[in-house]
């Protein structure tokens, strides 16, 4: 199976991230701009935290707070579970159904390389498993 780094380069290099003192509301901007669900929290280049939709409706939403006054750091999730590049995508897979996480950041060293989702976890393995039914299809076909 393949690896963290195999899906970062399919990926759109850029790291979409806030700082911890943007408030809620201008990282949901960000994230309907770019047409995502999660944003990393960084201070210069340093990995602060994460800011997902699921933050969003949990912190937020049901606790009565304001979006437009609300800072990330408030609500965002601290504590992260994070991959290196070198990780298995098993690995990964094995992460977010038994940490119950769509997002993993991507971090190598102290830099920070990217972040993978859950989607893009299931379609790297969909794509692999195409690629091994065509190569058996292919090998059977020659025979």
């Amino acid at each position: 199976m393949g690896l963290v780094k195999d899906i970062l380069k399919t990926k759109n290099s850029e790291i979409v991230a806030v700082s911890p003192t943007t408030t809620v509301y201008q990282a949901l901007e960000k994230m309907v701009e770019k047409n995502i669900s999660a944003l990393l929290v960084m201070e210069g280049d340093q990995l602060k935290g994460i800011f997902t939709e699921r933050d969003y409706a949990r912190k937020v939403i049901l606790k009565g707070k304001e979006s437009k006054k609300t800072e990330i750091s408030e609500i965002m999730t601290a504590n992260l579970i994070t991959v290196s590049s070198m990780t298995s995508i098993e690995d990964c897979m094995k992460i977010m159904t038994s940490k119950y996480i769509r997002h993993l950041p991507v971090v190598d060293g102290a830099n920070v390389s990217g972040i993978i989702s859950i989607g893009d976890v299931v379609r790297f393995v969909i794509d692999e498993q195409k690629n091994i039914i065509e190569n058996l299809e292919s090998y059977i076909s020659r025979s």
